[in-house]
C-alpha cells in the first residue's frame, strides 16, 4: 500500500519555466521475435531532451521510423515513458495516472496526422469541437456555442459547417476541425503530429499558414512533428533533427538551414526541393544508401554510421553524444550536434563536396 500523495494541479508557467521541458526521454517496446521464443526491445525513443518556451514553435523532423511520433505521444502521456522526465508548465507529469493527468489535458492537445480517423464519424463538426468544453466543465449552453462559433471563424470555416459530419468535409476542412478541437480550451501547448502529410499538396500550405496565424494570435507553444524540412522552414523557431530514436542536431531554424553540421541533416536538406526549377536541376543531392536501421537492433557506435557518406572507424565503435558547438547565448540558443566529425568550433565535413560519388544531378 502506498502513501497518499498530494494531487498535482495544472499551473500557468512562470517567467522562468519553459512550457515544456523533456529530459532524457526513453520509450522502449518489448516485442516477440516470433517462433523460437525470446523477446526483444524496440528502442523507439532512446534519450531525447528538448525544451519549448512560451509562444515558441519547435520543429521535430526525421524519416519515418525515427521515433518522432512516439516522442509526441509520450509527451501527451498517450504512451507511458520507459524513463526520463516530462515537465509541463513546471510540473512533472511523467508518472501521473490517467486520473491525475485529467486537469493537464486542458493545457496540452494533439493534432493528429489523419484528419478523418481522428474525428468521431457519428458526431457533427460542432459537437466534436464543443466536446472538450463539456468534458472539462469549462462552458455549456450559449457560452459554449459562442466559443465554438468564434473558433470556427478563426480556422476559416463558416458557421454552417458546424452541422456537417466528417464524411461530408474535405481533408483540409477536417484538419481545420481538428485544429479547432485542439484549441477550444486555449491550451499552452499543441503537439502537431504530421498535420499536413495526409493532405493534398495544394492544401498543405494553407493549413501550415493557418497554424502560423493561430499561433501568432493565440500565443500557444507548439511541437511541430514532420518528415519534411520544407515545412519547418516557415513555421519553426528552432529545429531538432531525429534519427533512430535520438536527436542528432538541434539549432535555431536560420542557423540549421544555413549551416547544417550533421551529415544526416545535410542529406535531408539536400533533398528539399528548390522553388527555382533551374536551381533544382543544378543542385547536388545526397542519396543515402539503404534504409533506416531497425530500432530492435540499432547499430553500435554512431547509429548513423551504416549510411553515413563520411564514416570513419571511430564512428562504428564509439557513440557520440549531443553537445553544443560554436557560440550562442540565451535559453535554447546555440547549435547542438551529435557527431564525432564536428569539432567544438562547429566545423563540419560538407558531404556535398567531399563525396562526389553520392551526388545526384537529376
Amino acid at each position: 500500500m502506498t502513501a497518499a500523495t498530494e494531487e498535482p494541479t495544472s499551473t500557468e508557467p512562470t517567467s522562468t519555466d519553459p512550457v515544456l521541458a523533456v529530459t532524457d526521454l526513453k520509450k522502449h517496446f518489448r516485442t516477440s521475435r516470433g517462433f523460437g521464443g525470446g523477446g526483444g526491445l524496440v528502442y523507439a525513443v532512446d534519450g531525447v531532451s528538448l525544451t519549448i518556451g512560451k509562444g515558441e514553435v519547435v520543429g521535430l523532423v526525421g524519416e519515418s521510423g525515427s521515433g518522432k511520433s512516439t516522442v509526441g505521444r509520450s509527451i501527451m502521456r498517450l504512451l507511458d515513458p520507459t524513463a526520463g522526465q516530462i515537465m509541463l508548465n513546471g510540473v512533472d507529469i511523467t508518472g501521473l495516472s490517467r486520473r491525475q493527468m485529467r486537469p493537464f489535458r486542458r493545457d496540452m492537445h494533439m493534432v493528429f496526422q489523419d484528419p478523418y480517423s481522428s474525428l468521431n464519424p457519428r458526431m457533427t463538426a460542432g459537437q466534436i469541437v464543443v466536446e472538450p468544453l463539456r468534458l472539462h466543465g469549462v462552458a455549456r449552453g450559449s457560452e459554449a456555442d459562442a466559443r465554438v462559433a468564434d473558433l470556427f471563424d478563426k480556422v476559416g470555416l463558416g458557421s454552417q459547417m458546424r452541422f456537417r459530419y466528417p464524411h461530408e468535409l474535405s481533408g483540409g476542412q477536417r484538419q481545420r476541425i481538428g485544429l479547432a478541437r485542439a484549441l477550444i480550451l486555449q491550451p499552452s501547448l499543441i503537439i502537431a503530429d504530421e498535420p499536413v502529410s495526409a493532405l493534398d499538396v495544394s492544401v498543405q500550405a494553407s493549413i501550415i499558414n493557418l497554424l502560423m496565424d493561430l499561433q501568432r494570435d493565440m500565443g500557444f507553444s507548439c511541437l511541430f512533428i514532420t518528415h519534411a524540412l520544407s515545412s519547418v522552414e516557415f513555421i519553426a523557431d528552432r529545429v531538432a533533427v531525429m534519427y533512430l530514436g535520438k536527436i542528432v542536431e538541434h539549432a535555431p531554424r536560420e542557423e540549421l538551414f544555413a549551416s547544417p553540421k550533421h551529415p544526416y541533416t545535410q542529406a535531408l536538406l539536400s533533398a528539399v526541393l528548390a522553388p527555382d526549377p533551374r536551381a533544382q536541376r543544378e543542385r547536388n543531392r545526397v542519396l543515402l544508401p539503404g534504409d533506416i536501421p531497425s530500432p530492435l537492433d540499432p547499430p553500435s557506435g554512431c547509429n548513423f554510421h551504416t549510411r553515413c557518406p563520411v564514416v570513419e572507424e571511430r564512428n562504428k565503435v564509439e557513440e557520440p553524444f549531443l553537445r553544443r558547438v560554436g557560440s550562442g547565448a540565451g535559453p535554447g540558443a546555440g547549435h547542438w550536434v551529435s557527431c564525432h566529425l564536428v569539432d567544438d568550433d562547429g566545423r563540419a565535413p560538407d558531404i556535398l563536396s567531399t563525396r562526389e560519388d553520392h551526388h545526384d544531378h537529376d
